[in-house]
């Protein structure tokens, strides 16, 4: 259903474009040898020293059992090592290799030169304009708390 203007509603404007984006992005770090995923749980590893698999399902947006199916695979490949937390052995901590960085440095370059093909022919302030669109679309999508449930001043 059109807008008034006729034009097709935001959303799925929005969500044309971000699976198209998304599809591009996973085939150029598809022919690096990597993913979306890997990809993500790298730059979450990168952003901290060391993280539980319970902050990185959460930071990276996945499940755990998915989250749990890269890691193994990632380590089945040498990019990351996972151990008990000494202060709770039911936590699991992870960590890049020295194969694990490497790697990172070169799905880095891949993510870099994306951005800068999503970026090409675009001026900066049109970037900041869209990031803060997107922020305010973000901000409309979740859900509204009744007046009813809102706690109150004091």
């Amino acid at each position: 259903m059109p807008d008034p203007s006729g034009k097709p509603p935001i959303a799925k404007v929005l969500w044309g474009a971000t699976h198209d984006i998304a599809r591009a992005f996973d085939e150029a770090l598809g022919l690096a040898g990597g993913s979306r995923a890997i990809w993500f749980i790298m730059l979450s590893l990168k952003s901290r020293t060391v993280a539980n698999q319970r902050e990185l399902a959460a930071e990276v947006g996945i499940q755990g059992a998915t989250l749990t199916h890269h890691l193994s695979a990632m380590e089945q490949d040498g990019l990351i090592v996972r151990r008990r937390d000494p202060d709770n052995r039911r936590v699991h901590l992870v960590e890049l290799t020295e194969e694990g960085e490497t790697a990172f440095l070169h799905l880095r370059d891949v993510a870099l030169t994306f951005d800068r093909q999503l970026r090409r022919g675009i001026p900066d302030t049109e970037i900041a304009q869209l990031r803060e669109t997107l922020a305010k679309l973000r901000d409309n999508a979740a859900p509204e708390v009744p007046a009813h449930e809102c706690p109150e001043s004091p």
